[in-house]
């Protein structure tokens, strides 16, 4: 809390090093004098002829201050947000959809990207069909066996190649793409991560059958590429799979920094599933390269499906739409109440309307909306009191009979 002393009579430059605003506060203020600054902050008519005190106070920073009464005209403090106040911000939902959230293109840049890195996985499985260095490497990788150099590794590799498994990672982020559609009303993040799903099933699968390779630990000849024997191992499809699977957080972020720092956790934990899956022995290392080209290829291809995407999602917001308009036409009647009055209709089987019955002479007439009113129907017979109604407890009262009791005008006999 900062105070400061303002003459009646003193010039701006006194005035703003007594209580050293801020230029955004004097900004606007430069050659007026005291008595105009003073109208401009609306000070008591009262208290203009003494000293004033403006007091701007911020919290937890000077505790033993205590603000006073004395001649302070208006106290104004500012609650600064926390931390925390700033992540349930961030967690609230939006009231309608963003429209600021801009749809990757396919740019040249991108196009530059995808060709280099298809003629990439071109160059590795031709390396790997002619049996050339590539394949000598990974023969000299698996003979080397990391798992025995570094066992002390294995338990943590054990859980950390989870990460690059189908299922499990499938689900957590489709959790958090869940909330992001919930919290931004719209599906294109749960449609982007199933279109690049379904990429990586049909173009990963169909290359690991298609080629047939077999794995280090069935291999039947050394030095050989073990191609069309009946495997299922190249690409690596734990690494393709984190690619995909934690870059599509990457190229679904809103923000251009929280796109290059999820950028570069998805490429690490994609490294260290690749790397994983080489020490434990159940890929080889040109495997693991081909998984990393061919999930880099179905993200760099994922603009080229936007407008695909984005009639998906028009055609299920209108199945939605429509469905709620059928439900509102066909919704229940309100059911009603039992014992409710119930307007009497005419008869069965007549035509004719009966006659009104006659007013009695004396009573007025209704007209308008009381004489289009139908009379409600009331059960026959007088009303009667509470106290002349029949008992609806069966058998009598249940409270037990006493002998002492007298009715009521009666003398009872004197107790001992």
């Amino acid at each position: 809390m900062s105070t400061g002393k303002i003459p009646h009579q003193a010039p701006v430059n006194e005035f703003k090093s007594a209580i050293k605003p801020s230029p955004r506060m004097i900004k606007g203020i430069e050659g007026r004098s005291a008595r105009q600054i003073a109208d401009s902050l609306e000070i008591n008519a009262r208290l203009r002829g003494m000293p004033h005190h403006i007091v701007i106070t911020k919290p937890l920073i000077r505790r033993e201050s205590a603000l006073t009464r004395c001649n302070v005209d208006w106290v104004r403090t500012e609650r600064k947000p926390t931390r925390l106040d700033r992540v349930f911000a961030r967690l609230d939902r939006e009231p309608e959809r963003p429209a600021h959230i801009g749809v990757p293109r396919m740019s040249r840049h991108r196009m530059v990207l995808f060709g280099a890195t298809l003629a990439f996985y071109l160059a590795i499985v031709w390396a790997v069909v002619i049996t050339s260095w590539l394949v000598r490497l990974d023969w000299r990788v698996m003979f080397f066996r990391p798992y025995q150099q570094w066992p002390e590794l294995h338990a943590f590799v054990d859980y950390y190649v989870v990460l690059g498994q189908r299922g499990p990672t499938a689900v957590m982020v489709a959790a958090w793409l869940g909330w992001r559609s919930w919290r931004q009303h719209t599906l294109r993040p749960l449609l982007a991560l199933g279109v690049s799903l379904l990429l990586l099933n049909v173009t990963v699968g169909a290359a690991k059958y298609g080629m047939g390779r077999l794995g280090p630990h069935y291999a039947t000849e050394i030095g050989s590429n073990e191609m069309w024997l009946g495997g299922d191992i190249f690409p690596s499809g734990h690494t393709a799979n984190a690619v995909v699977t934690w870059g599509i957080l990457a190229y679904l972020a809103s923000t251009g920094r929280a796109r290059r720092w999820l950028s570069a956790l998805s490429a690490v934990t994609s490294l260290g599933v690749g790397l994983s899956t080489v020490y434990i022995g159940t890929h080889w290392l040109s495997d693991v390269l081909l998984g990393w080209a061919a999930g880099l290829l179905i993200l760099l291809a994922l603009p080229w499906f936007e407008p695909l995407i984005a009639r998906a999602e028009s055609r299920i917001f209108a199945l939605r739409d429509r469905w709620r308009a059928r439900r509102g036409r066909t919704a229940p009647a309100a059911v009603r109440p039992v014992g409710a009055p119930v307007a009497p209709g005419p008869p069965a089987g007549l035509g004719e309307t009966p006659a009104p019955d006659p007013v009695p002479t004396g009573e007025p007439v209704p007209t308008g909306r009381a004489a289009a009113r139908p009379h409600a129907y009331l059960a026959p017979g007088p009303h009667t009191t509470r106290a002349e109604r029949t008992p609806v407890t069966p058998g009598g009262s249940r409270r037990p009979q006493h002998s002492e009791r007298h009715p009521r005008g009666t003398t009872s006999a004197t107790r001992p």
